[in-house]
């Protein structure tokens, strides 16, 4: 079975999952803590609001600790199940629904205390929003740390379109902020 597409409901009883197909409690605690702030950040970045990034976050790491005994690559994964979902989130959701002034905490992440880093966030959130969604999707993974041959492997393209987007969302970003910094002078 692969671990590229969660399995869908087919309406027919799953026989129980034994013991030994789900992860350690210590295991999956650390990999949930470790992973889960960034996979927020990750799915904010290509548009999601922090409520929607937070539940969708929540969402994708029960389906990788009931899958994780198939899961190869855990961290490619969940990013790669949250972005689609996010997607398919997107596709039934109006573009207006999808902006958030600023973040409320909740119990899954810290508010943001530093007031200049979150500024920074907003800036960046807001230059990516202009970029068509491929760019700020490529973008988000570029941000988290992915390589394009990484990016191009997850998302099932060549690593020539990831790097030829990433130059392309580069270009219109300098452009973008070029074009605010022009404006604020005035």
């Amino acid at each position: 079975m692969s671990d590229r597409e969660p399995l869908e409901a087919t309406g027919t009883a799953q026989p129980a999952q034994s013991a030994a197909a789900l992860p350690s409690t210590e295991e999956f605690e650390a990999f949930y803590r470790e992973v889960t702030p960034k996979l927020v950040g990750f799915l904010i970045r290509q548009g999601a609001r922090l409520a929607i990034a937070a539940e969708i976050a929540q969402d994708t790491m029960l389906k990788a600790y009931r899958k994780w005994a198939e899961i190869d690559s855990p961290s490619g994964w969940v990013h790669r199940v949250a972005s689609r979902e996010l997607i398919r989130y997107i596709a039934r959701t109006e573009a207006d629904d999808l902006c958030e002034d600023v973040p409320e905490a909740s119990s899954l992440l810290p508010s943001p205390s530093a007031a200049a880093e979150w500024e920074q966030q907003q800036d960046l959130l807001r230059l990516l929003a202009d970029l068509p969604p491929r760019q700020r999707q490529i973008m988000a993974w570029k941000y988290d740390g992915h390589t394009p041959a990484e990016i191009a492997e997850e998302l099932g393209i060549s690593p020539i379109a990831v790097r030829a987007s990433l130059l392309k969302s580069r270009r219109a970003l300098a452009a973008l902020m070029a074009q605010r910094e022009g404006g604020e002078d005035r």
